[in-house]
């Protein structure tokens, strides 16, 4: 019986990490989502009041100047979607857990 609610207690455990890491995981791609959303919204904006489109019509949107917030927000939003949506991006948790594995090796290998 004790061991019985040792399995139970463990496998609540484990549901409420598994509850933790979904809720975290919702929590990031919401936050991408309103992280597009903005981007998309205050760069049309930004683009028409920069470009005076009224009087001169589409002939400005040939000036770089114009673009650079979209381009370098857009470098930003783009690490941000990597690191939402790819769990094994650049320094993931499997790349630091082989890298201590790793020194923990060598370290056992000096004298």
């Amino acid at each position: 019986m004790t061991s019985n609610l040792k399995n139970d207690g463990m496998e609540n455990i484990d549901q409420q990490k598994r509850y933790k890491n979904a809720k975290k995981r919702v929590d990031d791609e919401k936050g991408f989502y309103t992280h597009l959303t903005f981007y998309v919204i205050i760069n049309l904006v930004v683009l028409f009041v920069n470009t005076n489109f009224e009087s001169q019509g589409f002939k400005n949107w040939s000036q770089w100047h114009l673009y650079i917030t979209p381009i370098l927000w857009g470098i930003g939003l783009l690490f941000h979607g990597l690191r939402v949506f790819n769990n094994n991006f650049i320094f993931s948790k499997d790349w630091e857990r082989r890298k201590i594995d790793e020194i923990m090796k060598e370290e056992g290998q000096k004298p």
